[in-house]
């Protein structure tokens, strides 16, 4: 599947790219980037319908605050509050001097303290490999730290990771703060917690300039990874809003198999795979080309929503504890007694 699944996003993410330039030339002027950026989401960008978006509407209203004589600056500040209107942390503008964001985990609270779980859960003794933090602690149920599905990961790796975690009772899988990374490392954790072949989701792509032009989807499936260490106890995942991407993938994933919980705060969301085009100025612009649907069917652009919603509070954290990670020592003892 890993093979297929990487050959399928090289032919999606050549689509955008080569079609952004076919037939419209634009100025290199306000003017003519503009439209360039409005123009090139107008006809790639995934999810104008499912967030209810007028396209046409918003450009009407930005452009009107266009002039010749507008600074290279305003420019950007003007089309960085345009691309708002998508509600989208897979888009950016990006130029020399800034790049511009509307990453909604900034708005909430972080639910996340590395240092609190180093120095109080971990006593700064862990293990560390293929980007994952590792340890049983001291009640005997294993945590492994997963900050960044951009850090690969070895199957020889996990290997060693599940089997020095195999004595465990159960498992805490914590990819709070994870941005996400590459959907191939979603598969090679997800195998490792999975028996049989799953239905894991399904992926489209634009075929045409209308908001609905798409491909019919392709389902996707992962399969246990065969001959490898596996762990088979309980498994919480600790999730927050800075799960995003291909964590809110991972995580609607793991949501699905019968023996996981998953803890926290509501992801990130981001469910659309990214690609980028150019303007005529040399700004590039990020947007999401390719809706991504969970094993339900359902999209996740705005979040996965945990079975247990846990804040963390400043009373726990201020007695070194973390409250989510308290709330899965919880779930997993009363699995322990009760199965």
């Amino acid at each position: 599947m890993k093979r297929w699944l990487n050959i399928l996003l090289v032919i999606i993410a050549l689509l955008p790219l080569t079609a952004c330039h076919e037939e419209v030339e634009w100025g290199n002027d306000p003017y003519g980037n503009f439209d360039a950026l409005w123009t090139i989401l107008d006809e790639h960008y995934c999810f104008f319908a499912y967030k209810d978006i007028d396209w046409q509407e918003v450009r009407t209203n930005y452009r009107s605050r266009i002039s010749k004589d507008i600074t290279q600056h305003e420019l950007f500040e003007l089309c960085s509050e345009m691309l708002k209107e998508l509600q989208d942390g897979h888009v950016n503008l990006i130029s020399p001097y800034d790049v511009s964001r509307d990453w909604i985990w900034e708005q909430y609270p972080e639910n996340y303290n590395e240092r609190l779980i180093d120095e109080h859960y971990l006593n700064f003794n862990y293990h560390h490999a293929s980007g994952i933090k590792y340890q049983i602690l001291t009640n005997n149920y294993a945590y492994m730290y997963y900050g960044n599905f951009s850090s690969g990961i070895g199957d020889g790796n996990l290997d060693v990771i599940l089997n020095d975690l195999a004595t465990s009772d159960g498992l805490i899988i914590d990819v709070r703060n994870n941005g996400g990374g590459y959907l191939t490392n979603v598969e090679t954790l997800v195998g490792r917690f999975i028996d049989e072949r799953i239905y894991a989701g399904s992926i489209q792509h634009k075929t045409g300039k209308g908001h609905d032009d798409f491909s019919e989807p392709f389902e996707y499936y992962f399969e246990p990874a065969r001959g490898r260490v596996h762990y088979n106890k309980p498994v919480v995942v600790l999730t927050n809003r800075g799960s995003f991407s291909a964590t809110n993938n991972f995580v609607s994933i793991m949501k699905s198999l019968p023996n996981v919980t998953v803890v926290g705060d509501t992801t990130g969301g981001g469910c659309g795979l990214p690609f980028t085009s150019e303007l005529p100025n040399g700004w590039s612009v990020r947007f999401s080309a390719a809706p991504i649907t969970g094993p339900d069917g359902n999209l996740t652009e705005f979040g996965v929503e945990p079975d247990v919603k846990v804040d963390m509070t400043e009373a726990d954290m201020a007695h070194g504890k973390d409250t989510i990670l308290e709330k899965a020592f919880e779930i997993l003892q009363y699995k322990r007694i009760n199965n």
